[in-house]
């Protein structure tokens, strides 16, 4: 780790020689041009840049869920979920610095070549800046469709700076290029790891990445009836299959070992602690490093900082998606017991999916460097939750982690498999759920069934064409509801609601946070008031629908830039942003 830190300081000095951020003020080559593109060592150490782009920690990147209706950001709200907001007048999510990155690269490899450079490395990093240029265009292509399709360097002077947008099959088909070439001429992951380069993109990444890009527009040209969406479904199953086939990875499943030498079944929960580092865990497919320790650092961050504060909480909209030990949703299954007045905040944890205590604080949980988790605080989490990924009392003392963030795992590809093959066809065979969803749910920890002191226990049951039809259950539901969970708070719930086109159902609603515990009113220290705004049912009310609206006329495309449009008269506005 500590050489890929070095590499990746060293190419952002470099490359911020090369360009300047606006894409009008790129020259076509520099001064440093002549004396860098000359071996393969200069090719890497341009594309270590790109590894710097990827999703990580920042309190922006970790808030991008409160875009949905799984989580609130404290007290403001957020323009995007509510529907507040209007078109920006800039916007660096709408860039095309990091593709010139990836062009510049791509362009100049053959000049390596030409100078004697091993021609297997040169693909290697010509494979991974399109891999990257593939993934920030998909970045643009989810938020604002079409865009302006570059593929080459350009100096301010070029009249394909000024380009119109490209239509959204012409975008995907660029991305599709790229990531099949670079699934062609990368490494694997165990080549990669026994090179000591752990972290670079391998095949199996590209190929995960075009699984996440197909599923997206298969889905979504499903649901807003538009296009071929049997193409991308097609490519999203293929896709995800392969990942599958290469056995390069699997789900993560190793327990901690706790303080009296006793096995912790919480594989989940380690995921996204320093047991989940590295190529051990063969889960990971794509991850930003952060490093082990100060000494041994990529970078750190405050994560459990932001998470234990008002960044990102999360909401009753989202928890109430967890499945009982049953297999049932709550308003099915027998388990299920409403909150009352006498019922205590860990309570509600009780014979429910693992995953929601892996996932969200509950009494009892290692916290912070003074004390194990007691109630959640009205004022670092008003939704009466807290998320408890990343949280390590260690790192919350030096307000610095250095846990790596999974950016692409495994549970996704199965996911992505699973809900592809359904939606091609409208049905999924036991089979393929065995491969797939009940893969996730087989690794998670028996659940004691009765009280503490039962010896009954079970497990998550499958879930499977019979179980569904018995107990009245929709197939597809299913299978958006153990996304919704496996991968909670991991950037992922607001574009499922945009590809699945029910962001017009699911935004104007009311944002609740937990019910209202009379524990919460009696213990010292939590400062919560019974004045707090709650709903007839007594769960308290973060955000009234009256505040909320999703115009499905333009929100399920953001608006351009109004200072790009301004640049380029070719860039014609989504609709209804004007």
């Amino acid at each position: 780790m500590k050489k890929i830190a070095k590499y990746i300081i060293g190419s952002s000095l470099v490359l911020g020689l090369f360009v300047s951020c606006d894409i009008e003020e790129i020259p076509e080559t520099s001064v440093s041009d002549a004396n860098f593109w000359n071996t393969t060592a200069d090719l890497r150490l341009a594309a270590n840049y790109f590894y710097s782009t990827l999703p990580g920690l920042t309190s922006a990147e970790i808030s991008q869920d409160n875009w949905s209706t799984d989580a609130y950001p404290g007290s403001n709200g957020n323009s995007i979920s509510d529907g507040s907001r209007i078109a920006p007048a800039t916007d660096s999510d709408y860039s095309y610095y990091r593709i010139y990155q990836a062009n510049k690269l791509i362009e100049k490899a053959p000049e390596v070549a030409a100078k004697g450079g091993n021609q297997t490395q040169i693909d290697w990093y010509v494979g991974e800046a399109r891999f990257f240029r593939a993934m920030y265009y998909f970045e643009m292509f989810e938020r604002y469709g079409g865009v302006p399709l570059i593929t080459k360097t350009m100096g301010v002077s070029d009249p394909d700076v000024y380009a119109p947008r490209a239509n959204r099959e012409e975008i995907l088909q660029q991305i599709y290029d790229d990531l099949d070439y670079a699934a062609t001429v990368l490494r694997t992951a165990d080549e990669i790891n026994a090179a000591k380069e752990y972290g670079r993109i391998s095949k199996t990444a590209a190929l995960a990445f075009k699984s996440r890009v197909a599923l997206f527009e298969g889905t979504r040209a499903k649901f807003h009836e538009y296009g071929d969406f049997r193409k991308h479904l097609t490519l999203a199953k293929q896709a995800a299959e392969a990942v599958m086939a290469s056995e390069a990875h699997n789900l993560f499943s190793q327990p901690r070992t706790g303080a009296e030498g006793q096995q912790l079944n919480d594989a989940y929960f380690n995921l996204f602690q320093l047991q989940g580092e590295g190529r051990a865990n063969k889960e990971n497919i794509i991850v930003r490093t952060y490093g082990v320790n100060r000494e041994n650092a990529v970078i750190s961050t405050p994560v459990q900082r932001y998470l234990e504060g008002n960044t990102i909480i999360p909401t009753q909209n989202f928890v109430d998606n967890y499945l009982m030990i049953d297999g049932l949703p709550k308003d099915k299954s027998p388990l299920y017991q409403e909150p009352n007045a006498t019922m205590t905040h860990a309570e509600y944890f009780e014979k429910k999916d693992p995953r929601m205590n892996f996932t969200i604080f509950k009494r009892g949980d290692e916290f912070i460097t003074s004390s194990n988790y007691t109630i959640p605080n009205s004022t670092l989490q008003r939704s009466g939750y807290g998320i408890r990924k990343y949280a390590n009392k260690e790192f919350w003392n030096l307000q610095a982690s250095y846990i790596d963030r999974p950016v692409l795992r495994y549970a996704e590809v199965l996911l992505n498999y699973a809900e592809a093959v359904y939606e091609l066809d409208g049905q999924i065979s036991d089979q393929d759920l065995n491969k797939t969803i009940n893969l996730l749910r087989a690794r998670l920890p028996q659940v004691n069934a009765g009280t503490t002191a039962s010896p009954d226990y079970v497990s998550m049951p499958a879930l499977t064409n019979a179980f569904v039809a018995a107990n009245g259950l929709n197939m597809r539901q299913e299978i958006r509801r153990e996304r919704k969970v496996e991968l909670a708070f991991e950037s992922l719930s607001y574009w499922d609601l945009i590809r699945w086109k029910t962001a017009e159902i699911e935004l104007p609603k009311t944002l609740l946070g937990s019910y209202l515990f009379n524990e919460y009113l009696t213990t010292s220290g939590a400062n919560w008031s019974a004045s707090t705004p709650v709903n007839d049912k007594k769960y308290i009310i973060l955000q009234s629908s009256t505040l909320r609206r999703f115009d499905p006329a333009k929100d399920y495309l953001w608006p351009l830039p109004t200072s790009e449009i301004a640049k380029n008269p070719k860039l014609e506005q989504n609709p209804n942003w004007d």
